[in-house]
């Protein structure tokens, strides 16, 4: 488990060294999700990466050990949010605005790009609803 938590961090390390370097707008932890993933389907094709973490299902084990304490992440948020609660209550009510919209135009964008997405693959295959 600590090999497979180590390959999963020098992803991430990784991705941070390449996006630094060539100075892409893109989160350095995506890349490296993006080299993770690149590493997975590989092992499914090539016998030499199955060994070590990447064999018998190490990173998906540590994945899951590490989704099961995901709610540690939110602790420092919420030490955040209570270090400045003056700030908080003072401009509770525009956050909740700003949150409550932030959510609508979220679910609205993602109601439109399913809908775009579906009538362009019904067009792909041919048939139309």
């Amino acid at each position: 488990m600590i090999a497979s938590l180590g390959l999963i961090l020098l992803c991430q390390l990784f991705g941070e060294v390449v996006v630094r370097g060539v100075g892409a707008p893109i989160p350095g932890p995506v890349v490296g999700l993006i080299v993770l993933l690149m590493l997975l389907q590989g092992r499914d094709r090539f016998a030499l990466l199955r060994r070590g973490p990447l064999g018998d299902g190490g990173v998906e084990r540590a994945a899951v050990g590490m989704l099961a304490h995901l709610s540690l992440l939110f602790v420092p948020a919420g030490v955040g949010v209570v270090q400045y609660l003056d700030l908080v209550s003072s401009h509770g009510v525009a956050i909740f605005v700003i949150l409550a919209l932030s959510a609508i135009v979220t679910l609205v964008v993602t109601a439109a790009a399913f809908i775009i997405t579906s009538r362009l693959l019904d067009r792909w295959r041919g048939t139309s609803s």
